[in-house]
């Protein structure tokens, strides 16, 4: 593919409400007082890599082979730290967020597919998230789920609010409620008996990976929903809402922030991650409840085999603070992909109303048709779309920041790009033994 020479990125008009360079900088001070300004945009993304479909995924697959699936969701953590810091560089060194290189940069035919895929991701992300919210509010307050999943449309407000707060504001809030979180499972961990010698075999892959067709589903869930595709194109758009310098030193030490910033936040998602699905195996898998993939049914489960009542309310809460915190993330990357592929700008409540209820359809329907039962299934599937649509925004990022002709001097060093390549690659190996699993029945 040999695409046409871009505009310079600073020929991208910017629209009212544009983001980008919404945060100043104040000149001089410490490396460190500079650092600060740039720590935030990795914790929004960390928000897409413990959503509701992640907590379905690890609560599935730690029931049901205890911690076998760690190293999965270890090794997924760090495929995104290299893939995050890939989204960022394209970000501050070509000017550029992922949607819009594609619209640039490809053939319209194909940006219209890459367009189209990202909104398939988008819609499984706000699935989960609705389902996820719903339970929530049902464990919490006794709310019938198809009426919970209806209530979800009220979060539109929620978006509202923050549009008018600005970005610094939501940033505070995300990592609020990330606090939440964190203290939830630290205290159910804290109530766990959990054997570390154990959790650590956990971190070595097993020959049953790869032979056990239902553990690859349930791998490739997990990493569906920790390398999530709408992240990257979500990452390379936030990272430019601070006002960098146009100098080639400014933009390299904004690259470096940027990735510090995602780097430390991954990690903290990945602490999260962990605590979930080693819960799991220490409570369910410990005790034989093998088959927990419901999140209602580990709510009922997890007090009378941990013996503390607050153990199921700390769960639910923490549960609602996920779906809250992704409600925010998954609007802002909707209307990422939606300018950069197609210049179409919606106001975010606006965007944020229209795809919860293209969501909401699909989830009341096999609610009220299968039965409450049949959420949990329908979140790791979703999860597993989100593995299959991963390539289709790896691909295009990897190919981008190796450009020199994308990227400048701010081209990616080649050992990353290597070691991106090689991710790209298991990614792609790993989802066609997916589709041929599914083929071959």
């Amino acid at each position: 593919m040999t695409p046409a020479a871009p505009p310079p990125a600073c020929s991208i008009p910017r629209e009212p409400g544009d983001l980008r360079g919404s945060i100043l900088i104040a000149p001089g001070g410490s490396s460190f007082r500079r650092l600060l300004v740039f720590l935030g945009p990795g914790y929004l993304v960390a928000t897409g890599y413990m959503d509701p479909g992640n907590w379905a995924t690890a609560l599935a697959g730690g029931s049901k082979y205890g911690a076998a699936l760690l190293f999965v969701a270890v090794l997924s953590s760090l495929m995104a730290v290299v893939l995050q810091a890939l989204a960022a560089r394209l970000g501050l060194g070509a000017g550029l967020d992922l949607a819009q290189a594609c619209r640039v940069h490809f053939p319209r035919p194909v940006g219209v597919g890459l367009w189209l895929v990202a909104e398939a991701a988008i819609l499984a992300t706000d699935l989960a998230e609705i389902i996820g919210t719903a339970i929530g509010l049902q464990l919490l307050f006794g709310l019938p789920l198809a009426g919970g999943i209806v209530v979800t449309l009220l979060d539109t407000f929620l978006v509202l609010a923050f549009e008018r707060a600005g970005f610094r504001k939501i940033e505070l809030f995300v990592v609020a409620l990330l606090g939440l979180i964190a203290i939830s499972f630290s205290a159910q961990l804290a109530m766990a008996n959990v054997d570390f010698a154990y959790v650590a075999k956990g971190l070595l892959p097993t020959p049953e990976f790869f032979s056990d067709p239902e553990m690859l589903y349930l791998g490739l869930g997990i990493l569906g929903a920790t390398v999530m595709p709408h992240n990257l194109f979500l990452h390379s758009y936030i990272v430019q809402t601070r006002a960098v310098g146009a100098s080639r030193g400014e933009k390299s030490e904004a690259i470096r922030f940027a990735v510090i910033d995602s780097t430390i936040a991954l990690l903290f998602a990945l602490l999260i991650n962990g605590a979930i699905l080693v819960l799991a195996a220490s409570v369910f898998f410990a005790s034989g409840h093998k088959e927990v993939a419901e999140l209602g049914e580990a709510y009922r489960l997890i007090t009378p085999l941990l013996g503390a009542p607050m153990a199921s309310t700390l769960f639910a809460v923490a549960l609602i603070a996920c779906g809250l915190n992704s409600t925010v993330t998954a609007t802002l990357a909707g209307q990422v992909v939606m300018e950069g592929f197609l210049r179409l700008r919606l106001k975010p409540a606006t965007r944020r109303f229209v795809t919860r209820l293209i969501a909401i359809a699909p989830a009341v329907a096999i609610t009220l048709y299968y039965g409450e039962s049949a959420t949990g299934r329908l979140l790791v599937a979703s999860q597993v779309v989100l593995s299959l649509a991963l390539p289709f925004a790896v691909l295009p990022l990897l190919w981008f920041t190796s450009s020199r002709r994308v990227m400048g001097e701010f081209v990616a060093p080649h050992f990353l790009t290597m070691l991106a390549g090689v991710i790209a690659a298991a990614i792609v190996v790993l989802n066609a033994k997916l589709v041929y699993d599914a083929v071959a029945g």
